[in-house]
């Protein structure tokens, strides 16, 4: 009877071993989509709090880091299985005790640096989308205070714009669809002025640094430059609705079914400007002062901006190189700087410092439309997107942002707190959140059928003048409200 050797047996053995390994891979990758689709369903059925979007992303995500684990363990099966390979051949040279501390030292050292390199991908690769995570439930344990001040009813369409005086009276402005811009006491909400002057829908509303001037910019292709006299009503007690700035579930969404709202009563207007801006061949979509409010800068769909002399009308420049129509401009509070943003993906900033020389430069760094830019007190420009993201950027560093934001819905009009540097971000979904200028979210508003917007918001602006209200918002529910923000030092330095 023949009898086999020791390394034929082995060699079998191990033949045997890597057919069942590479059966056990084949059956693993085969039910893999099937396993994704079972955890798939088992996470919906579950009665979760989280949003569908943010949970399957979790689930895509725990599956990379199981299927990562998982070649992990694979791997380390095989290696086992070399090192025991390498032993049976040992063992038949007569090598075993000499040869298998060899093997096993140099083996270790593979699978020590294989399983480093891969620790280094997870965290590479997962970085960032957990610390995304952790971030966004930081501001549900915080102290921030966000207090539902004031409503603002009488717009009979959505309101574009709105923004706080800079001289005083304080009082609030908005800019509306219903071809009107009105005038607000912020204490009281009662409306003090309506403009009647514009023949299209009322896009931007901005005041004058020192003057009771205000400048507006409509849809039927001009800009505006119109006085107002108001008279503020004595102040009345406001109820105390303090919310704490939480993520709410909304019960209901709760849209007029009242047709069209009526408007202020008793409500003075004023139907003439002081000064008519034509120039433009499309719709002037915004509108701004420049320091020392001498020069205005308009911002059109004509793909063109371009800058006034407000005492006689003139056009000064105008501002091209934009490859698709304006949506924003804003000037620098401080400097001659003026950013226009485009649906063109970028936005330009334009230096007027130098009489003699226009500078421009061009930021790239968003994927869809830039629905806004602005300045803030020192040298940094925010920019929000369609692409449902917000960048910070260095005036002096201008190739690449400093902070990203990314946000689950598309951003409109935002605005940067002066004292705080906190960021308001309204978005179509009906939320608006702020953040610090380093991209850590803070806060979110309140929203449910109780109080809060009820469709897009528009804009936001501060007002920090204002001990009632600091923080104003609108948008398209026809409403306009007032809030009152109350951040914490400590919870901004985190």
């Amino acid at each position: 009877m023949p009898v086999e050797s020791s390394s034929s047996s082995g060699s079998r053995q191990t033949k045997q071993k890597r057919k069942s390994h590479s059966l056990s891979i084949r059956r693993t990758n085969s039910t893999e989509q099937d396993r994704s689709g079972l955890q798939r369903e088992l996470l919906e059925g579950q009665d979760s709090k989280l949003p569908l979007s943010l949970r399957t992303n979790l689930l895509d995500l725990f599956s990379q880091i199981e299927r990562e684990f998982e070649n992990l363990y694979l791997e380390n099966i095989e290696l086992r299985r070399e090192i025991e390979s390498l032993n049976d051949r040992l063992a038949a040279d007569g090598q075993a005790v000499e040869g298998t501390d060899l093997a096993k030292g140099a083996l270790k050292t593979k699978a020590s640096h294989s399983t480093s390199q891969l620790s280094q991908k997870l965290k590479t690769t997962y970085k960032a989308s957990t610390s995304k995570i952790v971030s966004s439930f930081k501001a549900t344990t915080s102290r921030a205070v966000c207090q539902l001040v004031k409503e603002y009813v009488g717009h009979r369409d959505g309101i574009w714009d709105l923004s706080a005086t800079r001289a005083q009276p304080v009082v609030l402005g908005t800019a509306s669809a219903d071809h009107t811009a009105m005038l607000w006491s912020i204490e009281t909400g009662k409306c003090l002025l309506k403009y009647l002057g514009h023949q299209g829908s009322v896009n931007s509303i901005k005041f004058h640094p020192s003057e009771q001037m205000a400048l507006t910019a409509s849809g039927d292709q001009t800009a505006h430059i119109w006085r107002y006299m108001v008279q503020l009503p004595t102040p009345q007690p406001v109820a105390d609705t303090t919310t704490p700035c939480e993520d709410d579930v909304d019960s209901s969404d709760k849209d007029d079914a009242d047709g069209d709202a009526e408007g202020p009563n008793d409500c003075p207007s004023v139907r003439v400007p002081t000064t008519t801006l034509r120039s433009h061949q499309g719709v002037v979509i915004a509108a701004d002062w420049l320091v020392g409010g001498k020069q205005v800068v308009t911002a059109s769909w004509d793909r063109a901006a371009n800058l006034y002399d407000v005492e006689t009308s003139e056009l000064v420049h105008s501002l091209t190189g934009h490859d698709q129509e304006l949506t924003h401009c804003c000037t620098h509070p401080n400097q001659r700087l003026v950013v226009t943003s485009s649906r063109d993906t970028t936005f330009r900033l334009w230096d007027f410092r130098d009489p003699s020389i226009h500078s421009v430069n061009v930021f790239q760094g968003h994927t869809d439309t830039v629905t806004s830019a602005v300045f803030t007190v020192g040298d940094n420009v925010v920019s929000g997107s369609d692409d449902r993201t917000v960048k910070v950027w260095d005036l002096k560093n201008m190739r690449s942002p400093i902070a990203t934001i990314r946000t689950d819905s598309a951003v409109n009009r935002i605005s940067v707190s002066v004292t705080q540097k906190i960021i308001a971000l309204p978005h179509d979904n009906r939320q608006v959140r702020l953040f610090d200028m380093s991209g850590v979210r803070l806060a979110r508003l309140p929203r449910s059928n109780r109080q809060g917007h009820r469709r897009m918001v528009c804009c936001s602006a501060w007002c920090e003048d204002n001990a009632a209200c600091n923080l104003f918002t609108c948008g398209f529910d026809r409403q306009a409200i007032g809030w009152n923000i109350n951040i914490p030092a400590l919870l901004q330095e985190k």
